[in-house]
């Protein structure tokens, strides 16, 4: 194409590198998820399903992509931050944004029958994503407490919605009109004198939503033959200083083992940041 006449085209194309040495947060967001739920039958408030069906998708994007060290999913919407140093597609935000945001909605797709093996998809669910880059480590902190205190806010309204129609008999209506203007502390009491469910002990996964991170792993060395060998009369082979000097480089460059965890934590307090210092280091 290079030598072809119509190549002018190419400098219609805008540049759109991401700045460098900043923290890049992918956010991907379910498009008309409302509608896809309801067509699809999801339980209300939570479908356990469709829940491990978005952390499937979610972590098959972190093992594909090596610089995404965290990950957090509520709902039908997943976070990903990627390394401050990261150059993964020379950082062309449209390349990430399109390429992530495409591998995450077929791997859902892909591993639908896994979750819904008796709901046969209606029609194609699409996700749509963006990045925003965030200066500091106190921005990606706050990004992902707004992130958690989102998800807490959400299920507590649907679980006391959800309580008041599905077992309160109350009509969609009148309970939007029941918890309008209620504040966390009323509807805790809804559940609980209403209906004996105490919200501090549904599960985790619900109230804090999901986290992935990535860890570093510690391989057993392999055993030495030479250092069990007990027979002092052997000769041990004469190991050259250049040999030596590319054997250390060599360990050097040997790629640090990783393994992707799935925990349903809080990440708004220090006591996680502390734990997982790592995932703010290039």
């Amino acid at each position: 194409m290079a030598g072809s006449k119509f190549a002018y085209v190419k400098k219609f194309e805008l540049p759109d590198t991401l700045l460098p040495s900043t923290f890049m947060v992918l956010r991907l967001d379910g498009h008309s998820f409302h509608r896809f739920s309801d067509q699809h039958g999801f339980v209300k408030p939570n479908d356990l399903r469709a829940l491990q069906l978005m952390d499937h998708a979610a972590k098959s994007l972190m093992e594909e992509y090596k610089d995404i060290g965290l990950a957090f999913g509520e709902s039908d919407e997943y976070s990903f931050l990627l390394r401050k140093s990261t150059a993964l597609y020379n950082r062309r935000q449209a390349k990430i944004v399109s390429t992530l945001t495409s591998l995450f909605t077929s791997c859902y797709v892909f591993h639908w029958p896994k979750y819904f093996p008796d709901v046969p998809l209606q029609y194609p669910p699409s996700f749509d994503g963006r990045i925003v880059l965030y200066p500091s480590q106190r921005e990606v902190r706050d990004y992902f407490a707004w992130r958690q205190a989102d998800t807490h806010i959400n299920n507590l309204y649907n679980t006391a919605f959800w309580a008041l129609v599905q077992q309160g008999g109350k009509t969609t209506t009148e309970a939007h009109a029941i918890l309008r203007g209620t504040v966390s502390k009323d509807k805790h009491e809804i559940l609980f004198s209403g209906f004996e469910i105490n919200y501090d002990k549904i599960d985790p996964r619900y109230r804090k939503g999901s986290v992935f991170v990535r860890v570093e792993t510690t391989p057993e060395e392999p055993a030495d033959e030479l250092s069990t060998n007990t027979d002092t009369t052997s000769v041990r082979p004469v190991v050259s200083e250049e040999s030596h000097r590319k054997g250390k480089e060599e360990k050097k460059k040997k790629k640090v083992a990783t393994q992707i965890e799935l925990l349903h934590c809080d990440i708004i307090r220090d006591e996680f940041w502390d734990k997982y210092a790592h995932l703010m280091r290039d």
